[in-house]
């Protein structure tokens, strides 16, 4: 048995936010915890939102953005459980929709038919928090038993300082039976 056949497999998906910049502070952390990581990102979030290198270097697996062919073999195992993180409010509507026109989307649309727990750390401006497609889309998302971190607006605190984003919330949020 090999050394990544005995880790349990995560699946991190990345969104377009500026936050997702530090998605290496979540894989360390998931590595730290015992997982073994493989990264997806939305083809936004491919365009400089995050060091997709550094991921790579970090996982020794290549960052997935776009669909492979049939022929291709598949370059991760099954996911035994998945976070996304930063998620924003395009991917969050699109999942609860089941809109899967994105590799991250369908497989985040996958991953909630095969059982695996999935943990979300949104990454949602306040006045997008506020669209009643977002509300509903929370709403269905967790009846479908999706885990939920506080929101991260990115809004400044009262003493002018940014709120750090709570990357291994995330593993927590996993770990809860």
């Amino acid at each position: 048995m090999t050394e990544h056949a005995r880790k349990p497999f995560l699946y991190v998906v990345v969104c377009a936010a500026g936050i997702a910049a530090g998605v290496t502070e979540l894989i360390t952390a998931a590595q730290e915890r015992d997982w073994e990581v493989g990264v997806i990102a939305t083809p936004v979030a491919m365009g400089g939102f995050f060091d997709a290198g550094a991921a790579e270097a970090r996982t020794g697996r290549p960052v997935r953005s776009a669909w492979r062919s049939p022929a291709d073999p598949r370059p991760f195992p099954p996911p035994d459980a998945v976070v996304v993180a930063p998620a924003t409010f395009n991917t969050l509507n699109k999942w609860a929709a089941g809109l899967a026109d994105t590799l991250a989307v369908g497989t985040l649309c996958e991953a909630a038919g095969l059982g695996a727990p999935i943990a979300v750390l949104p990454c949602v401006a306040d006045a997008l928090a506020a669209h009643p497609a977002y509300r509903d889309s929370l709403v269905r998302l967790r009846g479908m038993g999706v885990r939920f971190g506080d929101p991260y607006t990115g809004e400044p605190r009262a003493d002018g300082g940014r709120p750090g984003f709570a990357w291994e919330r995330a593993l927590d949020l996993l770990e809860r039976p």
